[in-house]
């Protein structure tokens, strides 16, 4: 008895320094992946000089002389065109891919496995290889002579945000059926038993039960979205552009101005941080659901 009991405790303290030095090697990773977060914030908080010593400085007087240039320069009409072309991008994906991805999820057709490949398969092309024909489908009708057929787009938030629904749409399709799949077919069926129709069924039973995945789902649609670089800086330049294009003023021939550039870039993060930890629960729950079976 006392020999299975010096066994147990043997196991325990073996089990115990296991997750302990797991716990140290989570935080020694994490310390890694956030530090170059960290420095860009405090940065942000030094000066132009400062900013660029070496060995660098973690230790300074502060300054909040480069927020108030960036706010001086008119940072508010890029965040705001940024929150517009997310917000409402990432609206009307969900609107769209909730009953797509439901018919593929609990109606599929004869070939819904080609559909699926067909959605996907529109991520492979690489941005560049269509900006030349999305520019001249978004220039003005007319100009020049042989563009008869032009969306008048370039420049337009409505331009952003049809772009950013076809970025997003495929993912958004994929993600929210997978989450639908994880329902058990029973709550369906009772549901069907008791007279829900398609509607019902789809709006006030499944969703409440996948919130979570449709959180992360919206949560990484607007990340994409709030990011996106290439197609706002090639198709909405001046007028409309985003916070990515807005970072781009520090970024001159005569150098970079890395203390403005850190605090504009803190700015552009501080969003889409926040919205996290006010989701977390729900982003966390959603990202991990069919985990586990």
């Amino acid at each position: 008895m006392a020999t299975m009991t010096l066994r147990r405790r043997g196991h325990n303290y073996e089990r115990d320094r296991a997750s302990t030095g797991m716990a140290i090697l989570a935080w020694i990773v994490g310390l890694i992946v956030i530090f170059p977060v960290f420095y860009m914030i405090i940065t942000g908080f030094k000066t132009e000089s400062a900013a660029v010593e070496l060995p660098p400085k973690i230790i300074f007087k502060p300054t909040f002389e480069n927020y108030k240039q960036v706010f001086s320069i008119n940072f508010a009409p890029f965040f705001a065109n940024s929150a517009i072309v997310s917000i409402v991008s990432t609206a009307i994906v969900m609107v769209l891919a909730i009953p797509c991805a439901y018919g593929l999820a609990f109606r599929k057709t004869r070939r819904w496995k080609d559909i699926l490949s067909f959605f996907i398969s529109t991520k492979f092309m690489p941005p560049a290889g269509i900006i030349v024909p999305l520019y001249i489908l978004y220039t003005r009708d007319g100009d020049p002579e042989f563009l008869h057929f032009g969306l008048n787009l370039l420049g337009t938030k409505q331009g952003l945000i049809i772009l950013y629904i076809a970025m997003n749409l495929p993912l958004a399709i994929w993600m929210l059926r997978s989450f639908f799949e994880e329902v058990p077919p029973d709550i369906l069926d009772a549901a069907r038993i008791d007279g829900a129709g398609i509607f019902r069924e789809m709006i006030q039973i499944l969703l409440p039960i996948v919130m979570p995945g449709v959180v992360a789902t919206i949560f990484l649609s607007i990340i994409f979205a709030w990011n996106e670089f290439f197609f706002a800086f090639n198709l909405a330049p001046t007028g409309n552009s985003t916070v990515p294009m807005f970072m781009l003023r520090f970024v001159t021939s005569e150098g970079l101005f890395w203390a403005k550039l850190a605090a504009s870039s803190t700015m552009a993060v501080l969003p889409i941080v926040l919205l996290g930890w006010i989701a977390q629960k729900q982003l966390v729950r959603g990202l991990s659901m069919g985990a586990v079976k």
